[in-house]
């Protein structure tokens, strides 16, 4: 039998740090990543059999719960068709129109591969409309891995203990500003737009503070700059509305991800019908992609789209918050020093007494505390991300049985803890 070690080994001699996405190297937790061969549901199981509850899935691109059989099938009929042609294709418009039905803000949408195409394509379209060079951003949220948005970003490069990225040069972040998270800033006329993740889910789980969405909306509309939510995470989690829905705020652009494809690779953004009419081929702003619409994703996200409405929503939530209150409790009565913010369908992690607000509280989490619980919950079949800045996906196959289970389990390994 093939151990997570040797695999590990092998990925290293052929792939740098043995893994495709930084965080899942472990390099924040220690030891050996697992090696997933199949998952179900709320289960995930390695290369040793291992079978893991797993908190993580796919870092919120599975929702529904893995190997879901509506998916599955929609899946393996578009195959049969061929898995790309360089055409349009019917899925492709059902899927734009499924959006732009949905989410508040979108009137036309361009589909494309990834949430890094999103928020990069996103950008360059707010700069062309407007003819302004400038982009806001916030310490800690992280938009994908373009140039531009790496300062201060979150998730993995937060992990890593990066400021940034080695490659990405001074001219490339001149016209980026970064702002602290919660706080709304001042924007000149040279600002073409502010991006935001309107709940920060990559620096642990930060929601905004009362009116710091609406204070954004304002004073973009003050200077005349965009409003772009990074809804990669929050889009078809918190409802069928995103966050834009779910706080009444609505951005000028919306950059999609994750779900939308029911876990395959895909992106989208979206907005108002005469700032898309920008792109090319109608428009002077350029962004194009050989996958882009690809069949099998827009069947994937067809397919999860369907199941999801607001009874599902509804207690998708109530699951979540019920969570988040038990494993809050299993942790500080095991003197693990712990808080489980919940927001809407997300939930999140912090190893610290008080509840971070902004990026600089964020980085005050225990990570070697969390790198300690990260293990003892691994080691008793509990799988959730090896980095302290993600945040735990709850998903439909995460029953109140699984997740009392894990609770559970949570509170055996907080106790073994020194």
């Amino acid at each position: 039998m093939t151990t997570n070690a040797e695999l590990f080994d092998r990925a290293r001699r052929v792939i740098p740090g043995g893994v495709n996405s930084p965080v899942r190297a472990f390099g924040s937790v220690g030891g050996s990543p697992y090696f997933v061969t199949r998952a179900e549901g709320p289960h995930v199981w390695d290369v040793e059999g291992n079978r893991y509850l797993d908190l993580v899935q796919s870092y919120g691109a599975i929702i529904l719960g893995h190997a879901h059989p509506v998916v599955v099938d929609a899946v393996l009929s578009a195959a049969a068709d061929g898995t790309s042609y360089g055409a349009p294709t019917q899925r492709e418009v059902e899927l734009a129109e499924e959006i732009c039905r949905r989410v508040p803000s979108i009137e036309q949408v361009r589909l494309v591969n990834s949430g890094t195409e999103a928020t990069m394509s996103a950008i360059r379209l707010a700069r062309g409309f407007t003819g302004r060079p400038k982009v806001v951003k916030f310490a800690g949220c992280y938009h994908g891995h373009a140039d531009a948005l790496l300062v201060a970003g979150g998730s993995g490069v937060a992990t890593l203990g990066l400021p940034g990225s080695a490659g990405v040069t001074e001219h490339q972040v001149a016209e980026t500003v970064v702002a602290p998270y919660n706080d709304v800033p001042v924007l000149d006329d040279q600002t073409a737009c502010v991006i935001v993740e309107p709940v920060a889910a990559n620096m642990g789980l930060i929601p905004p503070v009362a009116g710091f969405l609406e204070g954004l909306r304002a004073e973009c509309d003050r200077v005349g700059a965009l409003l772009i939510f990074d809804e990669v995470i929050t889009g078809f989690r918190l409802g069928d509305g995103g966050a834009q829905g779910f706080f009444g705020v609505i951005p000028d652009l919306t950059c999609l991800g994750k779900v939308i494809g029911g876990g395959l690779p895909i992106g989208a953004f979206g907005g108002r019908a005469d700032i898309m009419s920008s792109l090319a081929p109608v428009g002077p702003v350029y962004q194009a992609g050989t996958l882009s619409g690809n069949p099998l994703a827009t069947a994937a996200g067809l397919a999860v789209l369907s199941q999801l409405n607001d009874s599902l929503f509804s207690t998708l939530q109530q699951r979540v918050s019920r969570f988040a209150t038990g494993l809050e409790r299993a942790l500080r009565d095991a003197g693990v020093p712990a808080r489980v913010p919940a927001c809407g369908t997300l939930c999140g992690l912090y190893l610290g007494d008080e509840p971070p607000v902004d990026y600089d509280g964020a980085k005050q989490t225990d990570e070697r505390l969390y790198a300690q619980l990260f293990h003892a919950l691994l080691e008793r079949g509990v799988a959730i991300a090896p980095g302290a800045y993600e945040v735990m996906m709850v998903g439909v196959a995460h029953t109140d049985e699984v997740l009392e289970r894990i609770i559970a389990i949570a509170a055996e390994a907080a106790a073994t803890l020194g």
